[in-house]
């Protein structure tokens, strides 16, 4: 599983309580053994519509559009149509992904938005849903329509541990979202940008519930807004 982007996810450093075990999480390792950690990535220098559930809400008379775009690495471009509450939705086919408190996972995404204010997007591992913005079952970042604050969900039969306000987004602007399932520590730790992690309770860990990469956006007026991402990626203990 040569995925180049876990060379870069030093999200324990300088943090006392992750350093003693940093060395045994995948991202420290530059390719996780496939006999050890079973994943995804994917770095969008190519797109094949098939392999996804689209969910797409078109009213505004024109056509969301899903396209690889001139990017170094590779970007998926997303462009909704032009209406309020138009949408485009992603679900990676398959529920492939299985948590347990018991095992360790990892997830990270870099994307941006067009429009940090005006928009309502998720970035995650979710159930297979069509309607991604308010699902029963996940651990997901996901932001709001009419504010910038990014918050962190960790949800199980919809209750829901929500860390609010963890990021101000800003428009046209990458983020790298990341978290990672502790079983030592009975704990999920977040990062942004790569920046010191933090802990959340995993009392509410989706263990019960095969998930699946989900990622997309929806306008917050009348005008089309648009989701870039460069990389995501996932990996689960086996």
């Amino acid at each position: 599983m040569a995925n180049p982007h876990f060379q870069n996810m030093i999200l324990w450093a300088g943090n006392n309580e992750a350093t003693e075990y940093k060395k045994n999480q995948p991202m420290f390792q530059p390719y996780p053994s496939d006999q050890t950690f079973y994943g995804y990535f994917n770095d969008f220098m190519t797109y094949n519509s098939g392999d996804w559930t689209i969910t797409t809400t078109e009213a505004g008379g024109g056509d969301a559009s899903e396209a690889v775009t001139s990017s170094a690495g590779g970007a998926l471009l997303i462009t909704n149509d032009a209406a309020d509450n138009d949408a485009d939705f992603f679900n990676l086919k398959g529920e492939g992904f299985k948590l347990s408190s018991s095992k360790k996972a990892y997830f990270s995404a870099r994307f941006k938005v067009s429009d940090a204010t005006q928009s309502d997007f998720v970035m995650g591992l979710q159930i297979t849903d069509t309607t991604p913005l308010a699902v029963s079952d996940g651990v997901f970042f996901i932001k709001d329509d009419g504010d910038t604050n990014l918050d962190f969900i960790v949800e199980k039969d919809s209750t829901s541990t929500d860390t609010t306000a963890i990021h101000t987004m800003e428009d046209d602007t990458f983020v790298t979202t990341s978290f990672f399932i502790d079983p030592d520590r009975a704990a999920v730790y977040y990062s942004i940008n790569n920046g010191t992690p933090v802990k959340v309770a995993n009392t509410n860990l989706p263990d019960d519930e095969e998930l699946t990469i989900s990622f997309g956006i929806q306008n917050g007026e009348a005008a089309a807004k648009t989701m870039t991402i460069d990389y995501v990626t996932a990996m689960v203990e086996r």
